[in-house]
């Protein structure tokens, strides 16, 4: 296995949206009980409020106070009932209308076999490349046969990413190709390229239950959520939610893969492997786009 390759470090532009947002989000997750004012946020971020609301703003398609209470926990728990009726069910029924149709990013899907999953990577070649996303530097991992691999860093050379995803499936051979991978973070963020008529391609490389859970998660919708336990109870395995969150976390298609929309039974935001806040960012930024 090749890892020597050096990530390129001069991806994310100076002045990235991310950075102003990713501090706003921090102190909404710790301040979210005191309802924090778009003055008082501005004042500890040393911005005029009408800048930070513009920034905000352009980012999520939501003004801060909005963005706050689409994250509380309140919201959360309205995510997984509506009209009495359990979300999950609904979310599954609209968010597959086709094989080629999984959800909102137009996703179709194939897994390798339990043979190549057990082989941990051996005669795969895996390439990779940092690129700026809405959520931070985001590492793309590709093989012939579509994208294999999504993870978050705020780390400038995004080593501890790669080391996270290469340590999956250690026997690959890993080639830094951020050309190669370049059209694939395009068409991940940009929501003007999630066309139906071309949807991505992702291989699911883990065990036959993960995959079966991560299949579970390409269903729920765009601005949806659904917990743990549901999961289990969809898959015909009501007892198996921690098996599920364990699976949900070891997810390593992030974002595609929606394991962010992924709740405690409570509907509390629970952990998320790249980070808390980065996945109260992606709720909030789908629910500007939902």
């Amino acid at each position: 296995m090749n890892i020597a390759a050096t990530l390129q470090t001069d991806i994310t532009p100076a002045g990235d949206d991310y950075t102003t947002v990713r501090r706003v989000i921090e102190m909404i997750t710790e301040d979210y009980r005191d309802q924090p004012g778009l003055d008082d946020i501005a004042g500890r971020l040393g911005q005029s409020p009408t800048q930070l609301q513009k920034t905000f703003t352009r980012w999520a398609g939501l003004s801060p106070k909005a963005f706050l209470q689409a994250v509380t926990l309140d919201h959360a728990k309205r995510l997984l009932r509506q009209e009495e009726l359990p979300l999950l069910e609904t979310s599954f029924e609209v968010g597959l209308s086709g094989p080629g149709r999984l959800h909102d990013l137009f996703v179709t899907h194939e897994a390798m076999s339990p043979g190549e999953w057990k082989a941990r990577g051996a005669g795969l070649t895996i390439r990779y490349g940092l690129h700026p996303s809405p959520f931070g530097q985001a590492l793309v991992m590709i093989t012939d046969r579509g994208l294999a691999g999504l993870a978050f860093t705020d780390e400038a050379d995004g080593m501890d990413a790669f080391e996270d995803m290469s340590s999956r499936w250690p026997n690959a051979d890993y080639v830094e190709d951020r050309e190669a991978t370049a059209s694939y973070a395009q068409r991940i963020f940009d929501p003007k390229r999630w066309d139906p008529k071309e949807p991505l391609r992702i291989v699911l490389i883990g065990s036959d239950f993960q995959v079966r859970v991560w299949e579970a998660l390409l269903r729920i919708p765009l601005g949806c959520a659904v917990t743990y336990s549901s999961i289990a109870e969809k898959l015909g395995q009501p007892t198996a939610s921690r098996a599920v969150g364990a699976a949900v976390g070891r997810n390593p298609i992030s974002f595609v893969v929606p394991c962010h929309r992924a709740l405690g039974k409570s509907g509390a935001l629970t952990g998320y492997h790249w980070g808390l806040t980065r996945k109260r960012a992606m709720l909030g930024w789908e629910a500007g786009k939902a």
